[in-house]
């Protein structure tokens, strides 16, 4: 199978790139070439900026593709610019949506790939699905071969999948729990979340190419193991060797003094998510979510201890985090003060 990734070194492609690779497809990766990026040995690699259309249709000359699929498209232009590029190039076009796109609040607890999408408070995720929306349209006006997908919090060996820590630099939250530090869970911590390892993610997207019965619909591909961020912090902090201080924020106090944080816990990580696979499972029969939590994020924490170089900090995310605990902790004194005078 002749397959293109743009974008193939995230945390997500990363996985699917490498089990492409493992299954023997014939696996092109286009990207911008910025950083240095260790690749299979089989994969080739096309350098050109996905948003230079004439460099991407020079590197692409008149290559065609049994599949093609988008890690990197987040707004309705993106996909205008794809569907230009690669109609008439591609038997399957797969854009990487969000299953934060999903009904918020949920009218219903179970999330079907039928759950609504309608979120009010995340641009992000109204992007992705106006994204959704347009390539409907190309598949039911010129039969334009789509596949969605839409992933929940996926992680890693790069990424620790905390309600509130620094995504660019992860480690950060590790060494608040190995100082001691508190750590900031939205709510009361029993919200339920979904976290999937990259490893598992990629048997269902994978699984999903070249599948020609798999044109036209949207699956989600995620864990079927539900934690609350309580569980998910204390799993965390175990694998790290500690036990975990945590303080408990109300989401829209965390949103009120930190603006940025709003949308993505508002829209959500503050919500409860209960994923049915049932679709994926019974398109792609051998996809089933094999790492638990707490073995990925033990695999996880090993990464970034055999190499110092990997733990980097975020000193502006701890400043802001110890001054909104601080602001937290002086209100809620201040009321117990007067509730009790």
């Amino acid at each position: 199978m002749n397959v293109l990734f743009i974008g193939g070194t995230g945390i997500i492609s990363t996985a699917c790139t490498a089990l492409a690779a493992e299954r023997g497809m014939a696996l092109t990766v286009l990207r911008r070439g910025e950083h240095a990026v260790d690749l299979p040995p089989t994969v080739r690699t096309l350098t050109a900026d996905i948003a230079d259309e004439a460099a991407v249709t020079a590197a692409l000359m008149d290559q065609h593709f049994d599949a093609v699929v988008d890690f990197v498209a987040y707004t309705p232009e993106h996909i205008e610019r794809d569907i230009r590029l690669f109609r008439g190039r591609t038997e399957q076009y797969v854009f990487i949506s969000s299953a934060s796109a999903y009904q918020k609040p949920l009218s219903h607890y179970r999330i079907t790939e039928s759950t609504p999408l309608a979120n009010p408070y995340w641009q992000y995720s109204r992007d992705k699905i106006a994204c959704e929306e347009r390539l409907l349209a190309a598949y039911r006006e010129d039969g334009f071969p789509i596949t969605i997908v839409r992933p929940s919090l996926t992680y890693g060996d790069t990424q620790i999948p905390l309600a509130i820590n620094s995504w660019l630099k992860p480690y950060t939250a590790i060494d608040r729990l190995r100082r001691g530090k508190k750590l900031i869970v939205p709510g009361d911590g029993t919200s339920l979340w979904v976290c999937t390892h990259n490893s598992d993610f990629a048997v269902g997207l994978i699984g999903l190419l070249g599948h020609a019965q798999a044109i036209g619909h949207a699956f989600h591909i995620t864990s079927d193991e539900v934690l609350t961020w309580d569980q998910i912090t204390h799993l965390t902090a175990k694998a790290a060797g500690v036990e975990a201080q945590v303080i408990h924020i109300p989401a829209d106090f965390i949103g009120a003094c930190i603006p940025e944080e709003a949308c993505g816990l508002t829209g959500d990580k503050s919500a409860s998510v209960v994923f049915d696979n049932s679709k994926i499972k019974s398109y792609v029969p051998q996809y089933g979510a094999r790492v638990p939590f707490a073995e990925g994020i033990h695999r996880t924490i090993a990464w970034f201890d055999a190499d110092p170089s990997r733990q980097i900090i975020d000193d502006d995310a701890n400043r802001t985090w110890d001054k909104l605990i601080t602001a937290y902790e002086a209100g809620l004194d201040a009321a117990i003060r007067q509730f009790r005078a």
